[in-house]
Parts: structure tokens; sequence; C-alpha cells
């Protein structure tokens, strides 16, 4: 006889979303917490050279991954950065006017962004008041933990 249990049938069921999440938008690594457990995957895969549309390879991306750290450094603000790896979105719909745009002020709780992971929208709120100096992210971006959205200054 074969016992099921219906909360660690459900962890499985969401551990395997999260997988094909990583496959779906190739992720290198992602992380889910429920509750006191936290399940991280982090893939191990040859770096790939593919052509660009100029036909160079694409030789720049390790620069491109040291961008948004020289970025913060020359920009004047505090950034507020990407809790979970997902989607940005810059506005609450597609057509509607973003939340935040450079030059807004901002309060501590406003919404400033949306990040889908695993089909929930999670809200992005600003942890402090100022004004927005810097946009980084765009709509449809995938986002890491740590990654600047916009800079509040």
């Amino acid at each position: 006889m074969i016992l099921h249990n219906p909360p660690v049938d459900r962890l499985k069921q969401r551990i395997d979303e999260l997988a094909a999440l990583m496959d779906e938008f190739n992720l290198s690594e992602a992380r889910m917490e429920t509750g006191e457990l936290t399940v991280g995957f982090r893939r191990k895969r040859a770096p790939s050279v593919e052509p660009s549309a100029e036909g160079h390879e694409a030789e720049a991306e390790p620069n491109d991954t040291q961008a948004p750290e020289a970025e913060a450094e020359t920009n004047h603000g505090t950034p507020i950065s990407s809790p979970m790896t997902g989607i940005y979105y810059a506005s609450p719909s597609p057509g509607s006017p973003p939340f935040v745009k450079v030059g807004d002020a901002v309060v501590a709780g406003q919404v400033v962004g949306l990040i889908e992971t695993m089909k929930v929208f999670n809200e992005i709120n600003s942890p402090l008041s100022g004004t927005v100096t810097r946009v980084v992210a765009s709509s449809g971006d995938i986002v890491q933990p740590g990654d600047p959205l916009l800079f509040v200054g």
C-alpha cells in the first residue's frame, strides 16, 4: 500500500514548477522559500558562445554582468533591488503608465514595480522616500535577487 502525504506532494509539485521555470527562462539559479524550508537550485553549465546579430561572438557578456555594479557606483541615490528571481514589470498591466518614472517622488511603502514568480505577481515597495533618479530595469526583464531596479535619491 502506498501512502500519500498531501503537504509533501504539494512541495514536490512546487519544486517541479520551480525547475520548469528555470528551464523556461533559462535561469542559472533559483530559490523557493516556504515556511522554514528553503530549496535552491544552481545550474552548472559551460559558458556558451553565441554569435550576435553582427556576426561577432558574444565576448562582451562578462562586461555586461559587471555593468550594474559599475552603474551603481556612478549613480547618485539608493538602489531599490530585486528581492527575488522573476520577471519585472514596470506597470500594473500592459498599456498602463509605469508605477514610477525618473523625477517622480516616492514615499516609503509605495509600489514601484511587480515581479512575477511562479505565476504570482509580487509588489515591490520602495523602502525609502525620495525622488526616482534612474530606472534601470525594463518591463519583461528577468531579474535576480540583488539586481537594481531603480535608484531613489
